[in-house]
């Protein structure tokens, strides 16, 4: 018999990536494609939700093209950023595009919602109100767009409305509820009173379910769409930062993650919730753990938007990426005095404001285009050392750390993180969300007996580094000059920008 695959199917920010992968762990094939987001208005960011389907079906081409057999497909599970609410009418069509988890439009409401109702939100949700969460977000349409409430019967989530096109079930689960703001984390369930700050009923969310849960089958009109046969049983997967840390395994308490994908997190794994108002609180894959995100809005974003910006083509059978890697190493720790501040979307962690904006300093005539991109590369680095700053605040112990995502394959990227952070640090492989999501979809049709067995089974470590003492030593005098600036340009972004 020909061997099983999972395909665990992720649509981040930026893109939907498709993973085939082999019962002991192998990645049988992979393949990604990138849709568009919108960017209407400085501090706005949205999404039509029948990109994703496109890009879900797109990629699912490619990796039949790449020779991988989607007969074979034993089972698939999803995942997704979350935050983002997909509205529906009573025929389940969207009424709007998605506002998206960095859409910064809604702070007036969070505002209001933190001076009137912020105790009782964070006793219940164990979250602050802030742009990025579902709630403040169907409060801006409610006073800015009316009609759009009034016409929402349904709500559900990126890789929940994908899911239901592939299925015809509409569930989520509970980790990805947690991401609105309308969750009830000491009960498990939806909060009617904090729905109803939202406009909605808990009859307009859907029902909630675990991640290893078995949530229909492919029909047969997503069967000719994708190219996996109609029965295959479909697991309902969870959010994609829980399924990343799951997939590096994270799977103890002082596990940490450092991401570097179009967005940034800086993640503890905790044998309990340990709510904070400067950082996002969730539950893990494996029952009973948890675990503390302090993130920032903008990562490998920045590397593709200044890739964009410099109209750095591929080419030569190289990509684009690598040239900008082999410019950036040409100069030196440093940047030969560039510094880059990577608030292209305002910032979360850990200062929460989407009026702080990206800014490079320091140029001078000499700079050249490799220290500008040697400069974007270590500003990420220190927004994620920033990150861990709250962490490290809030008491959290970090024992060993895992570099993950599309930055964390780069040699050069790979290499300041750890001599900023100035910890050794582990390069899992795959990594990656869809890698943890094809594992929770064998768990979910009982190919593994339980997650943390798949995860243990399937994860290899691809390369250990540890940081040199001296470019540590440099870069925490260049940390202290990054907070500065910020500390600098913070109040000029008040009285500036408009959001």
């Amino acid at each position: 018999m020909p061997e099983p695959i999972l395909l665990g199917i992720d649509f981040g920010t930026g893109g939907c990536k498709v993973t085939a992968v082999t019962p002991d762990g192998r990645v049988a094939g992979e393949a990604a494609v990138e849709y568009p987001t919108e960017y209407a208005r400085p501090g706005w960011s949205e999404q039509d939700p029948a990109d994703w389907y496109r890009a879900m079906c797109a990629a699912l081409r490619m990796l039949r093209e790449r020779g991988v057999d989607l007969k074979r497909t034993a089972a698939l599970a999803f995942d997704g950023s979350t935050h983002n609410a997909v509205l529906l009418d009573g025929a389940m069509r969207p009424v709007r595009k998605t506002i998206m988890w960095t859409d910064q439009r809604s702070q007036a409401e969070c505002d209001w919602l933190r001076t009137h109702w912020g105790e009782r939100i964070f006793a219940t949700a164990y979250q602050m109100p802030a742009p990025t969460w579902t709630l403040p977000q169907m409060l801006w349409l409610k006073n800015h767009e009316p009609d759009i409430p009034d016409r929402t019967r349904h709500v559900l989530f990126v890789k929940d409305y994908v899911r239901y096109l592939v299925t015809g079930v509409a569930v989520t689960d509970r980790i990805e509820a947690q991401g609105t703001l309308f969750f009830d984390m000491k009960n498990q369930r939806w909060s009617p009173e904090l729905a109803a700050l939202g406009g909605l009923t808990p009859e307009q969310l859907p029902e909630l379910v675990s991640p290893t849960d078995r949530t229909g089958s492919v029909t047969a009109e997503a069967a000719r769409d994708t190219g996996i046969p109609a029965g295959t049983p479909v697991i309902c997967g969870t959010s994609d930062s829980a399924a990343e840390d799951y997939g590096a395994g994270a799977i103890a308490p002082g596990d940490c993650i450092v991401k570097l994908a179009t967005a940034g997190n800086v993640n503890v794994m905790t044998a309990e919730p340990h709510p904070d108002p400067g950082m996002l609180t969730y539950s893990h894959v494996v029952p009973g753990m948890w675990y503390s995100v302090s993130a920032t809005n903008a990562a490998a974003r920045c590397h593709r938007w200044f890739r964009d910006l410099l109209g750095i083509a591929s080419g030569d059978g190289r990509s684009a990426f690598t040239e900008m890697n082999e410019l950036a190493a040409q100069s030196p720790p440093g940047a030969n005095g560039v510094m880059f501040h990577p608030y292209l979307q305002g910032e979360r962690s850990p200062y929460w404001d989407p009026k702080l904006r990206a800014s490079f300093t320091g140029v001078s005539i000499a700079s050249g285009r490799g220290d500008f991109i040697r400069a974007v590369l270590e500003g990420v680095a220190y927004s994620l050392l920033d990150c861990k700053g709250q962490i490290d605040r809030a008491g959290l112990p970090v024992k060993r750390i895992f570099l993950i995502g599309g930055g964390a394959r780069g040699a050069l990227w790979s290499t300041i993180v750890t001599d900023v952070f100035g910890l050794p640090v582990q390069v899992p492989t795959p990594a990656d969300a869809s890698f943890g999501t094809a594992l929770l979809a064998g768990t979910g049709i009982g190919m593994f007996p339980d997650s943390v067995t798949a995860v243990r089974r399937c994860l290899h470590v691809e390369r250990e580094l540890e940081p040199d003492p001296e470019r540590h030593g440099f870069y925490r005098e260049q940390f202290r000059i990054y907070r500065k600036i910020h500390d600098v340009l913070a109040p000029v972004y008040q009285m500036t920008t408009n959001s």
